[in-house]
């Protein structure tokens, strides 16, 4: 039976219901019990139609919101020490112990073409990983993790909402509770020419 069918008995199954109360409560426990599943099987069907939301972890930068895929964070950590290496550009702000393995650290608001600014208590080390290449990028600040679903989610043309410093390394962005979103294209930004012209 279809879920259009079901809705359609419900109001018939309502009034039967009233009358076998009252003339038999055996056979009005047992109407009870079909119409409870019924209901199941109406949220089993409303559940297999709603698109399912990726997560993404939201992060600030030069006062927007930015989100990227939550399976591309390889963590979240609080600024620490970085050491420093020599005859680089300046948005590679040097290397970190990251559990063993030793990564760059890029300044993303130097790398975006942004004036650097002094990095506050709420700046954070964003860990990002696609296929071998791990990069941290330290971010304004790490605000949540998000489900994000696909019906909210603007691909294409994104040049009206996107700052134009930022859009080589995007191509979509989502509008969620009237607050924009503009989703980092991971990979794109990884493997970007640039990523790798970091010596002077």
């Amino acid at each position: 039976m279809s879920s259009e069918d079901l809705r359609a008995l419900q109001p018939d199954a309502y009034a039967a219901l009233k009358q076998l109360v009252a003339q038999s409560p055996t056979a009005a426990a047992a109407l009870q019990m079909q119409m409870a599943q019924s209901q199941e099987q109406l949220r089993k069907d409303g559940a297999a139609l709603m698109p399912a939301a990726e997560q993404y972890l939201v992060f600030s930068l030069a006062d927007c919101d930015f989100a990227v895929k939550a399976e591309l964070v390889q963590g979240v950590e609080r600024l620490g020490e970085i050491a420093s290496v020599p005859n680089v550009v300046s948005w590679l702000r040097g290397v970190v112990n990251l559990r063993g393995s030793i990564v760059s650290v890029v300044d993303l608001r130097m790398f975006l073409g942004l004036e650097g600014v002094p990095y506050t208590p709420r700046a954070r080390l964003l860990s990002l990983q696609h296929k071998e290449m791990v990069i941290c990028v330290i971010v304004d600040g790490v605000s949540e993790m998000l489900p994000i679903p696909a019906s909210v989610i603007i691909s294409g043309n994104v040049h009206q909402a996107v700052p134009s410093w930022a859009l080589p390394y995007v191509s979509m962005s989502a509008l969620l509770a009237n607050r924009l979103m503009v989703i980092l294209d991971v990979p794109r930004l990884l493997f970007s020419e640039k990523m790798h012209q970091y010596a002077l």
